[in-house]
């Protein structure tokens, strides 16, 4: 599995995705948002885009797909639920649904409610796993909750399908929030010397090049990730002294969101 991350350099700092088969050149394109860069790349790498893969509904994800039909002919792939937003859909998918590309990918579909309620997040079930999440999970952070979605489920969403991955999982996000995110993740916790130290380290990236994590780095990072850490709970307590002295990890998670919101 070849893949290659495209910075669209665009006001919502969008990251789009081809994930291509090395063995046909056969490539399915995640949210192609900028057509015109996605394209390029194809043509550069000699590939040809044969799906496409909308992880939600929103027009920042969508927004390319009418183009990049009508210059490749792909299949546009998205949560069944999202047919009615997706004018240019042509499957539904569930969740353990598998999506191939050309003879050597297999991408399992996990449905991922939350930032809305028909959002998908594709996994790479190999040695080297990798997640393409969406506004699901970011690098740091967790999608918000505004348009359409609920924190409820995002937050089963994190414990039940997420957390559980394995930690050599590669995150790749819809968008590029890391700078804000681990900001965030120093203001629930501000002795978190990981997160301190990848914001020094990546205070200049370039998002084209940008640094990709994984799982395990997320548990460390990622303040939606650290429910029952005892700086976070500390700090949540300041801010919501209602929660009490042990709170449970979802009400942790939704005051975090809710913090969140307006940080």
């Amino acid at each position: 599995m070849i893949v290659k991350q495209i910075w669209t350099g665009n006001a919502y700092r969008n990251f789009n995705y081809l994930i291509a088969c090395p063995e046909t050149g056969e490539a399915l394109a995640v949210d192609p948002l900028d057509h015109r860069k996605c394209l390029a790349v194809a043509s550069e790498e000699g590939w040809n885009i044969t799906q496409i893969v909308n992880t939600h509904e929103h027009g920042d994800h969508t927004g390319g797909n009418r183009k990049m039909v009508a210059a490749t002919g792909a299949k546009v792939l998205a949560h069944h639920g999202a047919g009615a937003s997706i004018p240019e859909m042509s499957q539904g998918l569930s969740a353990g649904d598998v999506v191939r590309v050309g003879h050597t990918v297999e991408l399992e579909t996990l449905d991922t409610p939350g930032h809305t309620m028909s959002h998908v997040c594709l996994l790479s079930r190999t040695d080297h796993p990798a997640l393409f999440c969406g506004d699901t999970l970011f690098n740091a952070g967790a999608g918000n909750c505004h348009h359409g979605g609920h924190p409820d489920e995002l937050y089963d969403t994190f414990i039940g399908q997420l957390a559980p991955l394995t930690d050599n999982t590669l995150v790749y996000p819809g968008h590029d929030y890391l700078q804000n995110n681990l900001q965030f993740t120093l203001d629930r916790e501000p002795e978190n010397h990981a997160a301190k130290a990848l914001l020094e380290e990546t205070f200049d990236q370039d998002p084209a090049n940008a640094l990709v994590t994984t799982l395990a780095q997320e548990k460390e990072i990622n303040t939606f990730f650290r429910l029952q850490h005892p700086d976070v709970m500390e700090q949540l307590r300041r801010a919501f002294p209602e929660i009490g002295k042990s709170p449970d990890s979802r009400t942790v998670f939704l005051k975090l969101r809710e913090l969140r919101n307006r940080w």
